[in-house]
């Protein structure tokens, strides 16, 4: 079959088309691997299948989520960095993609070369939460109790180069406090963890969180974003009690193999776009906390460069050590 496609698109070129509008036209011809970084449940395992649910729909080809998850998101970006660039490997990713550029010395993929961004998916806030048990009811609350418990703190982090990790970090450093970072494989595990108070704090996905915060499970101290949510609408930014510049914003978005058609990529952007509009897709993410983007490759590619060089200055500006 692969044979027969690639003698037609010879047979196509040589007689003036455009090969790459026929491989649009003809695209997807199987199945999509959709592959998540992180574990099953987590904020971006969540968005995946419900963009991923709708996408398919609009392909007429079967996506299937596939979890890769370990080294903070690295081992599944690198699986889509070597799989052919034909349009039928996607990696969701969150901000963390442009953040390991700035955090890691070596990674087995050139994350500015080896991909292409397709699109922008959400716009994502994450949560500052606490046990329960935990005797503070503010961040002002929690970096005093943080002062008077030095390195008696552990916080939970789903992998070391994501932006969740980083601002705990960076808290760390703007409060002047000694905490810990316990890394997991997702969302899932380490709210489990939290909930069991095996440790005491964590920056998360609001996505994830919201549901453990309505049932009292979880305290939120503080949302990281510039507004206040509007599904948790009377917790306080960070902003409002810490430092001015504390607190980054994330995104989840799609990429796809470096070299991977042009005319593919567009397909792939044009079907999240009209995604995002559908009000079942506008219902879900908004029940996550997130809002849904879709924006053109070359508007993803701008966010991501200038994503990469923030957190560049970021990790040096709070002599953050490079990960090996």
């Amino acid at each position: 079959m692969r044979r027969t496609c690639l003698i037609a698109f010879a047979l196509l070129s040589a007689l003036g088309f455009d090969a790459a509008a026929v491989l649009a036209q003809s695209y997807p011809t199987k199945p999509i691997r959709l592959i998540v970084p992180f574990a099953p449940g987590g904020a971006i395992d969540v968005v995946a299948r419900l963009v991923g649910g709708k996408v398919s729909e609009g392909l007429g080809q079967t996506i299937v989520v596939e979890n890769r998850p370990g080294a903070s998101g690295t081992i599944g970006a690198d699986v889509v960095a070597k799989a052919p660039p034909d349009g039928h490997t996607i990696l969701q990713n969150s901000n963390g993609q442009a953040l390991a550029v700035a955090l890691y010395s070596t990674l087995p993929f050139d994350s500015m070369n080896d991909f292409v961004p397709v699109t922008e998916v959400v716009r994502t806030q994450s949560v500052v939460v606490i046990h329960p048990r935990l005797p503070v009811t503010t961040l002002k609350e929690l970096v005093a109790y943080a002062k008077a418990n030095p390195g008696k703190l552990d916080y939970g982090v789903t992998g070391l180069a994501n932006s969740s990790n980083l601002n705990m970090e960076m808290m760390k450093r703007a409060a002047g406090i000694d905490i810990q970072a316990i890394p997991y494989k997702g969302d899932a595990p380490l709210n489990a963890d939290l909930i069991a108070g095996q440790i005491q704090l964590a920056s998360v996905p609001l996505a994830t969180a919201k549901p453990l915060i309505d049932t009292g499970q979880l305290r939120a101290l503080a949302v990281i974003g510039p507004t206040r949510s509007a599904i948790l609408p009377g917790v306080p930014t960070a902003a409002e009690a810490l430092p001015p510049g504390f607190g980054l914003a994330g995104w989840q978005g799609w990429f796809v193999p470096a070299k991977t058609p042009r005319a593919v990529v567009a397909r792939l952007q044009t079907e999240v776009a009209k995604a995002l509009k559908a009000p079942d897709v506008i219902a879900g993410i908004g029940r996550l906390g997130n809002d849904p983007v879709g924006s053109t490759p070359e508007e993803f590619g701008q966010t991501f460069r200038n994503d990469v060089a923030r957190f560049q200055k970021v990790v040096e500006d709070a002599h953050i050590p490079k990960l090996n």
